[in-house]
């Protein structure tokens, strides 16, 4: 979401010069671009210019550390203020009797019942057992869209057609949960196009009717500057607790989040990543922060792949590695693991120093590229992949059609494979490596995955 601002920040740093104080003339033409960089991405113009005057009263003439170049002093402080401006994130309040409400309110097209199914999915993997409520009886298919949904995730579904008034159905949805033992409710609300009277009435009576412990915004990432005035006009009707930011894997230019975070003063919880059903995040001020100024998160990437990754096959991976035992079958089956933890580039930009070298590629490159070494070792019999010593002429060449590749990619696979394992075998003699092997294997994954 963030990537063209994020691109911009970054050269307007690195244009900074390298003398040990930035005078004011230094933070004021970068703080121009700055602002400039801010505005196009949809930041709110009242947001930009306190955030722009924060960062310059800090900045001028501030004494620049050793080791850091004035770039480097003007990315930290740029990141201090970002993360105040982001405010921290916001957990869900679930404490209390059962069953805890969940109201999700927003304008028709942002994403609710979607945001509905990956929220229950999300607090079910948590240990709870929620009850999803279809109120909004004016968007066509929208109860049978949350329906659908329930059945594929099996996830309880409350409905009573689009006749029955929605603070009625949220109010008889808590009753059901409380017949089925359901802990958390969360009711998916009728939107419009745009704001007016006739929804905000309804929206309060079901709050009113349902005690709702979170009433959360769900607001598409690409709306731009009017999310400002979506976000603060449903916070004085209805009284939020939360936003969730849908579809901020698409091109939206990211200032709905600063924005909407600032004017209104209420916490960012989630961020919808994606179409699928898991693609949640929780939100982090400061990874969000990092992904913004260019710094990677390795923090989110790591629980990326706690979800995905097996313990046990992570442990026998990492000792295969130090033993030089690692062989194209184990290979495999790690390919398939990361390819479960979303696109390849969005993977190495949360790796700092990474974002750099996937721009350079064409954006499906390294996507196709797996897709090719996955599909040659596919090819290969499971002992050619345990042994690809036994990978002959005549081999290679049945290797290459069955995977639409030529022999040369073939030889080029193994030789690199190979070279890999002299490395291992080098790695496996070191004893700091191998006790780090240990620690690969015992702490992979701290929670048993799927």
């Amino acid at each position: 979401m963030f990537e063209s601002l994020s691109d911009k920040l970054q050269a307007i740093f690195d244009r900074l010069g390298k003398r040990g104080i930035l005078t004011e003339q230094d933070v004021d033409a970068a703080l121009r671009e700055v602002r400039k960089a801010l505005l196009e991405a949809d930041v709110n113009f009242k947001v930009v210019k306190e955030f722009v005057e924060q960062v310059r009263v800090r900045a001028v003439g501030a004494e620049v550390h050793k080791s850091l170049t004035p770039g480097q002093a003007v990315v930290k402080i740029v990141h201090e203020e970002l993360l105040k401006t982001l405010g921290e994130g916001g957990k869900l309040d679930l404490g209390g009797p059962p069953p805890r409400v969940i109201m999700l309110v927003g304008l028709q097209g942002a994403g609710k019942t979607t945001m509905a199914a990956k929220l229950a999915l999300k607090l079910r993997a948590d240990g709870r057992k929620p009850l999803m409520v279809a109120a909004d009886i004016y968007r066509p298919a929208a109860i049978t869209q949350l329906e659908t949904l329930g059945k594929q995730l099996n996830i309880p579904v409350f409905s009573e057609g689009d006749k029955v008034p929605p603070p009625q159905i949220a109010q008889h949805g808590i009753q059901k949960a409380i017949q089925t033992a359901s802990d958390v409710v969360i009711v998916d609300t009728a939107g419009r196009l745009q704001i007016d009277d006739a929804m905000m009435r309804e929206v309060e009576e079901v709050k009113a009717r349902t005690k709702s412990a979170e009433v959360l915004l769900v607001a598409d990432a690409m709306i731009g500057q009017e999310a400002v005035r979506v976000a603060d006009e449903f916070n004085k009707r209805v009284g939020l607790t939360g936003l969730i930011l849908t579809k901020v894997d698409g091109d939206a230019r990211g200032g709905a989040a600063i924005s909407m975070r600032a004017v209104t003063g209420v916490p960012i919880k989630f961020l919808g990543t994606g179409e699928k059903p898991d693609a949640l995040e929780v939100f982090y001020p400061d990874r969000l922060a990092s992904r913004i100024l260019g710094m990677g998160d390795v923090l989110t990437l790591i629980e990326k792949a706690q979800l995905q990754f097996d313990e046990k096959e992570a442990a026998v991976a990492a000792e295969k590695m130090m033993t030089a035992s690692f062989d194209l079958e184990d290979f495999l089956s790690q390919i398939k693991q990361i390819k479960k933890m979303g696109p390849l580039n969005d993977i190495l930009a949360m790796i700092p120093g990474m974002k750099d070298l996937t721009k350079q590629m064409p954006a499906d490159m390294t996507e196709k590229q797996m897709q090719r070494v996955e599909a040659m070792i596919s090819s290969m019999t499971r002992n050619e992949r345990r042994d690809p010593d036994m990978l002959n002429a005549s081999r290679k060449r049945r290797v290459a059609k069955g995977s639409g590749t030529t022999v040369q990619e073939i030889n080029a696979l193994l030789s690199q494979f190979r070279e890999a394992q002299k490395m291992m075998k080098q790695m496996a003699t070191n004893p700091r490596l191998r006790a780090m092997s240990g620690l690969m294997g015992g702490g992979a994954g701290r929670r048993k995955t799927r």
